[in-house]
């Protein structure tokens, strides 16, 4: 492995080095990545030396900016992070956007926002485009532009053979396909070109109050949701914050004037006296604001399902106990032009709601509850809970085969078997290790 330094023009760190173990941690600090080297890439040249070398020494890759989805499926592998790949270019006329595969989401807004576009982003602005993109990518948009993959219009990217190729749905439609929403597995994606879409105004925001009101929440966001126009996509959230008392809150964006969106969210406004409510006019590039993720790597363990209906019996089983030790329980409004067709790996999303746990693991011992608190939820919720889930929503333990139907799987498995016959790339969640219990 030691002479991958000469191999490449960016940093190697391997394990011994000074910073190797830094180096290593993903986003989510509760997954280990047991890799066996770090390459900074210098520039997509840089990607495909790589990836030759890693090819003629029978290694895996994996590529993270960040690794805001990983697995810990990483034994051995060599870790490349992209965050040298920067390039950001917005063509307002045309209404696109290119992006290397280190640029995040918040730099994204930053720019097409003051021009009054949108790309299709999520909660976080710290997450990447490519990373986000290949995993398919739930919006605060989705109601109205759909997956975020569906807006993506060619990609660079490095085979598995260390050659770059730009990949569109003329020049490789079943490399293409795969690529929006199937995953890493297929090719490192150094660039990738978007559809930009109108945002001249938003108005979003949250809403909070005291767990006692969550009753008259929940039942406002039900009847917000069963008639929301695209434009509108709302959230519920149950919080519990360590030392604080639980709380409930309500978030929305609104795709247009702020006197309708504030019409829209009305049946908000009589819940009581709200501790917050930070509901305004805003820029575009404040829209990671209204979730207020955290911005910094940190511990976490997640699960998310979707929901086939948001009933007074699901609504009961929600309430019937406090989330604790979980940090929250986040319900989304999806629906919209999520259900309409696309050409994705997923496919439409046709489940109106996606639900979301998360605790923070501070011990094993909280770790283990934190688990079984999902599990019981989730348990509890079953009759309504669908049979797959988004690829951006896969946990360490589950796989592939959890989002994916058997005849999409297959035709990734081939793709993957056709383009990468040495598993020369290795994604969060490998299409050939998909099998559902």
């Amino acid at each position: 492995m030691l002479n991958l330094r000469s191999a490449v023009r960016g940093r190697v760190l391997l394990p011994g080095d000074d910073d190797f173990a830094n180096a290593t941690r993903p986003w989510n600090l509760a997954v280990e990545q047991p890799v066996a080297a770090v390459v900074d890439a210098e520039d997509a040249d840089d990607v495909a030396a790589l990836v030759r070398y890693a090819r003629d020494n029978g290694l895996a890759v994996t590529a993270q900016p960040s690794g805001h989805g990983a697995s810990g499926d990483v034994d051995g592998v060599i870790l490349l992070r992209t965050r040298h790949l920067d390039e950001l270019r917005v063509d307002a006329d045309a209404r696109t956007a290119r992006v290397g595969a280190g640029v995040s989401w918040g730099e994204v807004l930053a720019v097409s926002g003051p021009l009054g576009l949108t790309g299709v982003p999520g909660s976080s602005p710290v997450v990447s485009v490519a990373g986000y993109s290949l995993g398919g990518g739930l919006s605060w948009f989705g109601r109205k532009y759909g997956w975020a993959a569906d807006s993506v219009t060619a990609f660079d990217i490095v085979d598995a053979d260390g050659r770059r190729a730009r990949v569109t749905a003329e020049s490789d439609p079943e490399l293409f396909w795969a690529l929006r929403g199937g995953g890493g597995d297929f090719a490192i994606v150094t660039a990738l070109e978007f559809d930009l879409h109108p945002a001249p105004q938003l108005y979003g925001g949250r809403v909070l109050w005291s767990a006692d009101r969550a009753p008259e929440a929940l039942a406002a966001f039900r009847e917000i949701t069963a008639g929301a126009p695209d434009e509108l996509t709302v959230w519920a959230d149950l919080l519990h914050f360590p030392g604080s008392a639980p709380l409930v809150a309500v978030d929305a964006t609104y795709l247009g004037d702020p006197a309708e969106g504030r019409a829209l969210l009305r049946g908000l406004d009589g819940i009581g006296t709200p501790i917050s409510d930070s509901r305004a006019a805003m820029p575009i590039a404040e829209l990671g604001t209204i979730a207020a993720e955290p911005t910094n790597p940190s511990p976490g363990l997640s699960r998310g399902e979707l929901l086939t209906e948001l009933t007074d019996v699901t609504v009961k089983t929600l309430l019937s106990e406090p989330i604790r030790p979980l940090l929250s329980v986040q319900i989304r409004h999806l629906g919209g032009a999520f259900a309409q067709p696309s050409d994705s790996p997923h496919g439409p999303l046709t489940e109106p709601y996606a639900i979301y746990l998360f605790g923070i693991p501070t011990t094993p011992a909280t770790a283990a509850t934190v688990r079984t608190r999902q599990h019981d939820l989730i348990a509890s919720l079953a009759p309504h809970v669908g049979d797959r889930k988004p690829f951006t929503y896969l946990a360490p333990g589950e796989n592939a085969a959890d989002t994916f139907s058997p005849g999409t799987l297959t035709r990734l498995q081939t793709i993957k078997r056709n383009r990468d016959p040495h598993g020369v790339f290795r994604s969060n969640f490998p299409v050939l290790a998909g099998t559902r219990d």
